[in-house]
């Protein structure tokens, strides 16, 4: 077999103009947690809060992915990702507003989180499969990967767009500029060629709404243990450690020592994306790390390490190395394990299976709220962060032996 061409994906046109409009709404999606979850630290000061934003931020994603991954076999993605698009930029208008009139409350607070992580998943699934009618198959992993890093472009973006709006704009007018950053990939998609509804192959099973069928794709599934396995380990992931560090951020870079905490906590969500970013160009420039299920938990193995160690770290420095060898890691693993489900399940139900993973892997990081946030609140977030991450390292390596047989 010749050797994957560097960036295969980005030879497609349409999913050119899909990444770039991916990445300018990811920039704006972290935007609005940049700004936010700071306002949020400076008014309340409760690592508590923390967590419960985490929680009420992702329990969307717990309750409804495989509903919306239905949908997504069923109904037009262009579509769904648009009304996605215009929850987010109702959520940073909403922020807007109580930043303005100065009435922020806790309740304000996951009111609108919900909202975000409504908006979430229903952008989660169609955003995935939608890339299926911009490449072929040779190239699909170089899309799935590149759409993960579109997402990690965005985080890297958003806390250096996100500080200079809010040191210049301030946090209102901020959230308002930010809005305009959704536009792009609105507009793009009202007249984009991918994501409609195709008719329904001869012979294939009719599609259900979501949860009917739930039990009848997971039975159908529940012999590849490549989508299983990859399932699983998202799910653990999300459970035990998930993104829960990041609403904590502001108080790590308060207990690192920095004096400049606005800026420090901005280094640090970059050191993450830039990890992450930097990553993805390179395994995509060399073609590096095909999709395979060990690789993608054995460098799961090598994250907990990564986080077990910037939790424990009293170095600022090494704090931020740690955070770019942990995105780095996070968006390989990930981002392998999106792809070995995307091509391993049957066409006809994709959008379920991805649905279903997508629960695992962004569902159940709203206890990782619980394993982190609110255990901090009692035993300190270092220790709660570094507990959490050993526990994942060894489940993991309970996944390994099971994914052996693949």
């Amino acid at each position: 077999m010749s050797s994957p061409k560097s960036f295969a994906a980005l030879r497609h046109p349409g999913f050119r103009a899909y990444f770039l409009a991916s990445s300018v709404a990811m920039m704006a999606d972290n935007i609005e947690h940049v700004i936010s979850y700071w306002m949020l630290y400076e008014k309340f000061h409760s690592p508590a809060l923390g967590g419960v934003a985490i929680l009420t931020h992702w329990l969307p994603f717990l309750f409804f992915s495989v509903y919306f991954g239905a949908l997504s076999d069923r109904f037009d993605k262009r579509r769904q990702i648009q009304i996605a698009q215009s929850l987010f930029a109702l959520a940073s208008l909403g922020w807007a507003l109580l930043f303005f009139t100065g009435r922020l409350e806790a309740w304000h607070a996951v009111v609108l989180l919900t909202i975000h992580g409504l908006a979430g998943v229903i952008w989660a699934a169609p955003g995935q499969i939608i890339v299926h009618d911009m490449v072929d198959e040779a190239t699909l992993q170089s899309a799935v990967r590149l759409n993960a890093t579109s997402r990690f472009l965005g985080v890297l973006m958003g806390p250096g767009v996100g500080g200079v709006l809010l040191l210049v704009l301030g946090p209102a007018y901020g959230l308002l500029a930010n809005m305009l950053f959704f536009l792009p990939l609105i507009l793009w998609l009202w007249k984009a060629p991918y994501g409609k509804l195709k008719p329904r192959a001869a012979g294939a099973p009719a599609r259900g709404a979501g949860f009917a069928e739930l039990g009848a794709a997971l039975r159908e599934a529940a012999g590849n243990r490549t989508v299983m396995s990859m399932i699983m380990l998202g799910g653990a992931s999300s459970l035990l450690v998930g993104s829960s560090f990041m609403a904590q951020m502001p108080e790590f870079a308060h207990d690192l020592g920095n004096e400049k905490a606005d800026f420090s906590y901005s280094v640090l969500l970059a050191a993450n994306a830039a990890g992450a970013f930097a990553g993805g160009m390179i395994l995509e420039s060399r073609g590096l790390l095909r999709a395979n299920p060990r690789s993608a938990i054995v460098l799961t193995v090598l994250w907990c390490l990564a986080i077990a160690g910037f939790a424990l770290s009293t170095s600022y420095p090494f704090a931020v190395g740690l955070m770019m060898l942990a995105g780095f890691l996070y968006l390989t693993a990930s981002s392998m394990s999106q792809t070995l489900v995307q091509m391993h399940a049957p066409a006809h139900l994709r959008g379920r299976l991805v649905g279903v993973y997508n629960m695992a892997n962004n569902g159940l990081r709203a206890f990782s709220g619980i394993s982190v946030g609110i255990v901090g609140s009692l035993i300190g977030i270092h220790w709660s962060l570094a507990l959490a991450a050993l526990i994942l390292l060894t489940v993991t390596l309970g996944l390994l032996a099971f994914a052996r047989r693949v």
